[in-house]
């Protein structure tokens, strides 16, 4: 047996234990039930356990469970602190301690992508990732540039080589088959948390996310958007093949040690910047990018956000539907009917169906409190307490939202929103994002 089958042996193994692991803490549960024990409690521990449990196995794996895990790990604000704990060490080490590939298995990949002088291409390699993805690994070193600087010295730059894992493809999608089938798992830890959307939308981006070139193309297209740009750098694409990617590198101070560690002025610059890049690139690049995972992003010396990964790209050559700017200022003016006939209008709600429309605008109006004021201040209580109005099966809301449909060609846009939501509440970052949305969301008019 090759290393490659039996890692994804292994992979699977782990992942086919985890009910077996839940199923057993259930009937313990059951067993303390009878002597008397409180149900929340026993609900609360199975939960905190079954979390620990499914984010130790996550933090273990490559391929789709990582990149799964780094979908899912942008709404860990909206978790208990003692569910979200686990969640975070977990995430942590899925990104910073993966295990590498050898250093025979990169040096076969550089040689199969770049030909068989690849190291006449670099001054230095560092056999040694410096980071780990969810399909390859990130390693630094010295790219030898053609030509030469104004002093005839050689141009020499520092730059990001990322190498794609063999067997990528198989594994995302073994992976993600057999995370589908952990559904209630996740319902366990967070009631009314459906992760089957997330889990079919990231089998439909796995192509496109193994294409390098294609990742390289929209990395240009995004640094030809943003160049000169006051807030946002996008590093230079050297090189590309369909397996190993060359950028520049960058430094700076990843957003994950920012929500960990960060001041207060640097989480609220972290947070504007984050959203100025969410709601300007569908305008400027005629893209979204698709991925607002902490891990893909570094605030840099000079201020700037650095953007560097671009596999999961939206393509929006008309930038972001104009109706969804002007159905949110609509509700903001509280007129009720309005929203709901472009709510009709778009597919969010049933031609036919009846539905109330005041109470479609309480239903939206605590989402649009972020900019229902000049300035918000996201934080982890406010989504905890979103995620509680909607989830709650008693709530008017979660009634109301059976009501409600969500559009396939809104999809991508919707599970973006909430993702970079899910990081400014990580960061709890205050910023004037209603003037951002005034500035950048097509429809959305001055609410005065």
């Amino acid at each position: 047996m090759t290393d490659i089958p039996r890692r994804a042996v292994s992979r699977t193994a782990k992942l086919a234990a985890l009910p077996l692991g839940f199923a057993g803490r259930t009937v313990l549960g059951m067993g303390k039930r009878v002597t008397g024990l409180a149900s929340e409690v026993i609900s609360a521990e199975i939960q905190q356990r079954t979390a620990e449990q499914l984010f130790s196995v996550l933090g273990q794996l490559k391929g789709g469970a990582m990149k799964f895990g780094q979908a899912l790990s942008v709404f860990e604000a909206a978790l208990p602190e003692e569910i979200a704990g686990p969640y975070r060490q977990a995430l942590t080490k899925l990104q910073e301690a993966a295990p590498p590939l050898p250093a025979a298995t990169v040096h076969k990949v550089l040689a199969e992508q770049l030909g068989p002088g690849w190291r006449e291409r670099f001054v230095e390699f560092n056999d040694t990732p410096a980071a780990a993805a969810s399909i390859g690994q990130v390693h630094r070193a010295v790219w030898r540039d053609p030509g030469y600087g104004p002093n005839g010295a050689p141009n020499h730059r520092d730059v990001a080589v990322k190498i794609q894992y063999p067997g990528a493809g198989d594994a995302l999608l073994s992976d993600l088959k057999q995370l589908s089938r952990l559904g209630g798992m996740f319902r366990a830890i967070q009631p009314g948390l459906d992760v089957k959307p997330l889990l079919v939308e990231l089998r439909e981006r796995i192509t496109e996310e193994l294409d390098y070139e294609l990742e390289a193309e929209s990395q240009r297209a995004f640094a030809a958007a943003y160049a000169d740009d006051p807030d946002i750098y996008i590093p230079e694409v050297l090189d590309a093949s369909p397996r190993v990617l060359i950028t520049e590198w960058i430094e700076g101070t990843p957003l994950a040690a920012i929500i960990r560690e960060g001041t207060e002025e640097q989480r609220d610059e972290a947070g504007r910047l984050m959203a100025e890049l969410h709601l300007s690139a569908p305008m400027r690049a005629g893209l979204l990018h698709a991925d607002p995972h902490p891990g893909n992003f570094r605030l840099l010396p000079d201020g700037r956000l650095g953007v560097i990964d671009f596999g999961a790209v939206a393509r929006m050559p008309d930038g972001t539907p104009e109706p969804i700017g002007r159905i949110a200022a609509l509700a903001l003016r509280g007129d009720a009917e309005a929203v709901v006939a472009g709510l009709r209008k778009e597919g969010f709600v049933s031609p036919t169906e009846p539905i109330d429309a005041e109470e479609v605008l309480d239903f939206l109006r605590p989402m649009l409190e972020p900019i229902a004021t000049e300035e918000f201040r996201f934080t982890r209580a406010w989504l905890r307490s979103e995620a509680a109005r909607l989830a709650n099966p008693r709530s008017p809301a979660y009634q109301l939202s059976r009501q409600l449909n969500l559009p396939p060609s809104y999809l991508m846009i919707h599970r973006v929103t909430l993702g970079s939501i899910g990081v400014l509440c990580q960061l709890e970052a205050k910023a004037p994002y209603r003037a951002i949305l005034e500035r950048w969301l097509p429809g959305f008019a001055p609410v005065g």
